[in-house]
């Protein structure tokens, strides 16, 4: 994933720039990076590597060394960004959040056709940013560049452009599968994925750009270039997952959804009949959490903290590349609550089950400190699509999701075809899936949010979300 700030005034936006970056941490753990603008210096770059230190700690020094009235600033788990690039549209900085999926075709493409050339990475692949600024390069203005490459990309793309008179261009992708929210404040203009990012800094709300919709910002005021569009397929999983708990998108707070879903899970498990009696309901932390406290609020059985995330030396920007060491900092970062797991039955909700890598060695974790049994709950139906416009996942083959590769041993190549099946708890399919997944896991129980469940809990309506990941469904 990724997020971005930016910020433009009549002085020095440096320090909002990097505070609202910072603030967007929990989207990005591989690299980060800022440009700024100013009168006597014009564009200025850093990027720095933040997968051992957080962003914070390796730009802090910033603040001394530069300054500007104009400056953008991402995190992001794919190219170093943001690029610097001088073309017939001028000299700009740029940066954007999603995935451009047919890449190599787009780039053949514009070799053949352009004669031009793009700088290689090891292995033969460019920066992403770079052939989405060749792209963008190849009309007469921004608004139509950033429209003809949005138009040829396979995935997604939300922008932003720092330009070389100060002035900064905002783009919402044209299905707006993320956020783009402006603020307004004394000093100037603000643009951000995460909108608490600058009410912590003096900024009100000021609109959220639609799909498609192309802005420009100024010290004076936003200029509409594009209008954008009423068709939307905003990502469902914001609000599931990797929405921080104080955002609210499209007017709905991550916090007050995730009562809400854990809440609808607990009420469809009375209805059933299927609500086990435990000691505890717990969530696996962080983004579990609310989801859990929704629960144990409508089952009226009490919610507990049995184990507890330790992250002050180890916040989620120092989780390492490598799985294997991923899963050995996250076992290390959980400490048990013994007085609430010895010879208890407890229920644990996780945002989401995606490889199932981590959540073993959670369940492992829980027995070795003497938990009685482990129930788990879903908030969120089973994942059986890599995600294809914004890369919320690490996985890169299907086959690496839990769900997908219990069905292949379960039925083979034929269950494919009968996903939707599987999806559903209430169908044979969907109680043999959950019932393999207990076996390899020991849960004592185990059940997912349907579809439906996840949907009412947001509240929008459905044809405005994006659910491939769990449905297929464009």
């Amino acid at each position: 994933m990724g997020g971005f700030f930016g910020a433009v005034g009549r002085e020095n936006v440096l320090p909002d720039v990097f505070f609202g970056t910072d603030y967007h941490s929990h989207l990005g753990t591989q690299s980060g990076g800022l440009a700024v603008f100013s009168p006597e210096k014009g564009l200025q770059r850093k990027i720095h590597n933040i997968q051992n230190a957080p962003f914070r700690t390796k730009f802090e020094w910033i603040l001394q060394e530069m300054q500007g009235v104009s400056a953008i600033g991402c995190i992001n788990d794919t190219d170093p960004q943001p690029l610097l690039v001088r073309s017939r549209l001028g000299c700009y900085a740029i940066c954007f959040v999603g995935v451009i999926r047919n890449a190599e075709t787009l780039i053949q493409q514009y070799i053949e056709e352009s004669g031009g050339q793009m700088t290689g990475k090891s292995g033969g692949g460019v920066n992403n940013t770079e052939l989405l600024s060749a792209l963008i390069n190849q009309k007469q203005t921004f608004a139509e560049g950033i429209e003809y490459a949005q138009s040829l990309i396979e995935g997604s793309a939300t922008i932003l452009i720092l330009r070389s008179d100060g002035g900064i261009i905002a783009a919402r992708d044209r299905l707006g599968r993320l956020p783009v929210q402006i603020g307004r404040g004394e000093k100037g203009f603000c643009v951000s994925f995460e909108h608490f990012a600058y009410q912590k800094l003096g900024y009100e709300n000021y609109c959220e750009l639609k799909p498609g919709q192309i802005v420009e910002l100024t010290a004076d005021g936003m200029e509409v270039l594009a209008p954008g569009g009423e068709e939307m397929r905003i990502c469902a999983f914001l609000w599931s997952y990797y929405g921080f708990p104080t955002s609210a998108y499209e007017g709905v707070n991550v916090e007050a959804m995730r009562y809400r879903n854990g809440e609808i899970m607990a009420e469809n498990e009375e209805h059933s009949g299927t609500l086990p009696q435990v000691d505890y309901v717990c969530g696996v932390p962080d983004s579990g959490t609310p989801h859990a406290i929704g629960y144990a609020n409508k089952s009226h059985m009490p919610f507990g903290r049995a184990f507890i995330k330790y992250t002050p030396t180890w916040p989620r920007s120092f989780m390492p590349v490598d799985q294997s060491d991923r899963n050995r900092v996250a076992k290390m970062k959980q400490i048990p609550v013994d007085a609430l797991i010895q010879d208890k039955e407890l229920l644990f909700v996780d945002d989401s089950i995606v490889r199932g890598t981590q959540l073993r060695e959670t369940v492992e974790f829980l027995y070795e400190n003497g938990a009685k049994a482990v129930h788990m709950r879903s908030a969120c139906p089973p994942i059986m699509y890599g995600c294809k416009y914004l890369n919320f996942s690490r996985a890169t083959s299907d086959l690496e999701l839990i769900a997908r590769r219990v069905i292949l041993e379960l039925e083979g190549e034929a269950g494919l075809a009968h996903l939707e099946e599987y999806s559903d708890g209430s169908t044979e399919r969907g109680k043999a899936l959950r019932s393999a997944i207990c076996e390899k896991f020991h849960f004592a129980s185990l059940d997912f949010q349907s579809l439906d469940g996840v949907v009412r809990a947001i509240g929008m309506d459905p044809c405005k979300l994006c659910t491939y990941c769990w449905n297929g469904k464009e």
